[in-house]
C-alpha cells in the first residue's frame, strides 16, 4: 500500500474532523476522497503531509510511519495544495528550480528535470513569465508540475481543480489522467461527482469525518443506486406524493430540487409512475449517502 490509514482520528476542540478513519491507496491506482466541505478530505490531507498529527490512529506513507518517519515519507511525496502557494515574484522556471534545490535534484539532473516539468505543464513558452502575469489555469498546471519536479512516487492532490471554469478543468483531468496512466500513485481530493468518476480508480465516500462507502465508481452505483432512476417533476406536495409510495414499495428516493430520484427502477416489480427514465449515476450514490448537495 501507497497509504494505509487505520482508525485515524483528529479533533480540534469539540470538533472531530476526522473519525476513525480507514483508508487504503495500492501502488499505482488512482484514489478519490469524494465529500461535501467539512467531510474532513483536506484534514486527511494534512495528517498525511504531517502538517496535523494525529490523535488517535495509525498512518503509513510509502511504507514510513506517520508523523515519525515524515521527513522520508516527504522526499518520495509530491504536493499539490488546494490553495495557490506559488511563489508570484518569480518566473516560472525559477519557481520550478527552487523546488529542485528543495528536493535535493543533483545539479546535474536540474536540468532536465525542469525542462520535463516545462514539457508536462505546457508551459515551455512562458518559462520566463512572473507568475502573476498566468492565468488561474496556467497556474495550476504550474502546481501540479512543480510537485512532479522531483518524479515522486505518490502525489497527493487537494481539490486540484477548485474554482476553475469547466475548460480549464477538462485540461488539468487531461494532466492528471496522464499521470495515473503512467503508473503513479495518486490520492486526490474533490467535491466535484465527475472528477471522482473520470479519474479514479477507486472512490471513498466521506461525510462528518468518516468513510461512509468505498469501492469503484460503477460498482458504487449498482450498488446503491441499482441501474436505472426514474426522475419524478412536480410541485412540493407531489413530490411528497412520489417519496411515499416510493418508499412502501420498498424503493429508495432522493430529492434535488423540484424533483424526485427513484433509485433502482429496473427492480419495481410492477410499480409504475410519470416520469423521465436515466442511467443511474455516482451524484445519485452521493446523495443518497451524505444527504447533501454538492458545494
Amino acid at each position: 500500500m501507497a497509504i494505509r490509514l487505520r482508525g485515524v482520528v483528529k479533533r480540534y476542540g469539540s470538533i472531530t474532523a476526522v473519525d476513525h478513519l480507514d483508508l487504503d491507496v495500492p501502488e499505482g491506482t488512482c484514489v478519490g476522497l469524494l465529500g461535501p466541505n467539512g467531510a474532513g478530505k483536506s484534514t486527511t490531507m494534512r495528517l498525511l503531509t504531517a502538517q496535523s498529527i494525529a490523535d488517535e490512529g495509525e498512518l503509513e506513507l510509502l511504507g514510513f510511519k506517520l508523523p515519525e518517519e515524515s521527513k522520508q515519507a516527504r522526499a518520495l511525496l509530491g504536493v499539490v495544495p488546494q490553495l495557490d502557494n506559488l511563489d508570484t515574484t518569480l518566473t516560472v522556471e525559477q519557481n520550478l528550480l527552487v523546488f529542485t534545490h528543495l528536493y535535493r535534484i543533483p545539479r546535474s539532473e536540474r536540468r532536465a528535470a525542469i525542462e520535463r516539468g516545462l514539457e508536462t505543464a505546457k508551459l515551455r513558452d512562458r518559462r520566463d513569465t512572473r507568475v502573476d502575469k498566468l492565468s488561474g489555469g496556467m497556474r495550476r498546471r504550474l502546481l501540479i508540475t512543480r510537485a512532479l519536479v522531483h518524479r515522486p512516487r505518490l502525489v497527493l492532490l487537494d481539490e486540484p481543480t477548485v474554482g476553475l471554469d469547466p475548460q480549464v478543468r477538462q485540461e488539468l483531468w487531461a494532466l492528471i489522467d496522464a499521470l495515473r496512466t503512467e503508473g503513479t500513485t495518486i490520492l486526490m481530493s474533490t467535491h466535484y461527482i465527475e472528477e471522482a468518476e473520470r479519474l479514479a480508480d477507486t472512490v471513498l465516500i466521506m461525510s462528518h469525518g468518516s468513510a461512509v462507502a468505498a469501492g469503484a465508481p460503477s460498482e458504487l452505483v449498482s450498488e446503491h443506486a441499482g441501474d436505472e432512476v426514474l426522475e419524478v417533476y412536480g410541485p412540493p406536495a407531489r413530490l411528497a406524493e412520489v417519496e411515499a409510495e416510493a418508499r412502501a414499495a420498498g424503493m429508495r428516493t432522493r430529492r434535488t430540487g423540484t424533483s424526485v430520484s427513484v433509485l433502482g427502477v429496473e427492480a419495481a416489480n410492477g410499480f409504475e409512475l410519470d416520469g423521465e427514465r436515466r442511467p443511474a449515476n455516482l451524484e445519485d450514490v452521493f446523495v443518497l449517502l451524505t444527504g447533501e448537495e454538492i458545494a
